[in-house]
């Protein structure tokens, strides 16, 4: 097992007075991934993919190098089928403006999860009204796990996408992706999307495996920073789709009389890209690279049951989301509002995310209005879980 003691001390931003919970919000970042973005700053700022001179050719390799990095720690078969984008939300975006928006037509059916984050329900219900596509909804099953009789009962030849998450932001809800995958396959010709910005931190992801036709990404769940994430694609599907934003870097020549597009990944990525941001993604993972994800996950894993044992003792709190072996536990606490319950927390310096958690159908489904969620990273310990219950309990005493 890593010295999680020397893995905390990484994280300046963790300082021992705050109790940091709000990991699937966003991960603190490590030392050498900072100063991965201050080198490139104060050393090699340059363009990239333009100019002559050193720095912009230094930058361009560097910038490359990245993209490898990406397509390697997702086992991508090319690089060419990694683009960069500010995160899972725009990649998703991208594939509802392009892909479906020049596909789609009335009488199409879009499959989408209940459990989603409002990342990937939006753009499906934007891209349904501009083609006359129908949204469908896969109902939660029990114990917040993914309904398969349902969805096998929706797919159809009707349906042309499923929208799904690896795992859900609220519940910790792992997917049975390769099991959509194979039923989608089985009964229809639809394409497979998955929003893997709540898995990709806390489980090694070979997209070549699970066989969906995108998997997209956000880089500040990855301990990298906010600004930078990725949209995989499969490359003959990336061929065929017409560009999104138009500018500099994704043409090859452009006239009044008509222009022609870059070929991958530059097709995609218009204008001066979020170059510190993808070096810092990939210093990031090459430095999770160097801990066995298990060791990881299995501490994290300890920190949530602990918590889970603890939240289970107190009196009028609710445990509305915990799915064994993830790393988020959401309660409610009776009678009291979830921001009122927050609020008393941080007094107590310990941060949780409370609210709907840009997921209103899942609240709809559950029946409440919104959740406290509590969220656990590598650098929390075993302090910090006592910190919080005991935290909880003031509360509850309190309220």
């Amino acid at each position: 097992m890593p010295d999680m003691q020397t893995i905390r001390a990484q994280f300046p931003a963790i300082d021992g007075e705050t109790v940091y919970l709000d990991s699937a919000a966003t991960t603190q970042k490590p030392q050498v991934v900072i100063d991965c973005i201050t080198d490139y700053y104060r050393n090699q700022n340059a363009n990239v993919h333009r100019g002559s001179h050193s720095l912009t050719a230094m930058a361009t390799t560097r910038f490359e190098n990245a993209r490898e990095a990406v397509a390697r720690f997702i086992n991508a078969d090319s690089a060419k089928e990694i683009i960069w984008t500010r995160g899972a939300t725009e990649a998703l975006n991208l594939i509802a403006q392009t892909y479906a928006r020049s596909t789609l037509k009335p009488g199409d059916e879009i499959l989408v999860s209940e459990m989603e984050h409002h990342a990937n329900i939006v753009p499906w219900q934007i891209v349904a009204e501009q083609t006359g596509a129908k949204v469908v909804k896969v109902p939660i099953g029990e114990q917040c796990q993914f309904d398969k009789n349902a969805f096998n009962s929706l797919v159809n030849s009707n349906t042309k996408i499923v929208a799904v998450a690896q795992v859900t932001n609220v519940t910790g809800t792992t997917l049975p992706i390769k099991d959509i995958v194979a039923m989608t396959r089985a009964n229809s010709q639809a394409i497979v999307i998955v929003d893997g910005a709540q898995g990709i931190v806390h489980q090694p992801t070979d997209v070549q495996d699970l066989d969906a036709d995108f998997y997209v990404f956000s880089g500040h769940k990855l301990y990298a920073p906010a600004g930078i994430g990725v949209l995989y694609g499969k490359l003959a599907i990336l061929e065929a789709m017409p560009p999104w934003h138009g500018g500099g870097k994704m043409v090859e020549k452009v006239s009044f009389e008509g222009t022609t597009f870059s070929q991958l990944p530059g097709k995609f990525e218009a204008g001066t890209p979020n170059v510190a941001g993808a070096l810092a993604l990939a210093c990031s993972i090459e430095w999770l690279g160097q801990y066995p994800n298990n060791e990881l996950e299995q501490h994290i894993h300890q920190l949530q049951q602990l918590a889970f044992d603890g939240l289970s003792q107190l009196d009028d709190i609710e445990i509305i989301g915990f799915q064994p072996g993830a790393s988020v536990i959401t309660f409610v606490m009776e009678g009291v509002h979830h921001q009122d319950l927050a609020t008393l927390l941080d007094q107590q310096n310990i941060a949780v995310r409370a609210g709907h958690h840009c997921a209103h159908p899942l609240m709809d489904a559950l029946g409440v209005k919104g959740t406290v969620r509590a969220s656990f990273a590598i650098y929390n310990s075993l302090e910090d879980v006592e910190r919080f219950v005991a935290a909880v309990k003031k509360a509850v005493d309190m309220l």
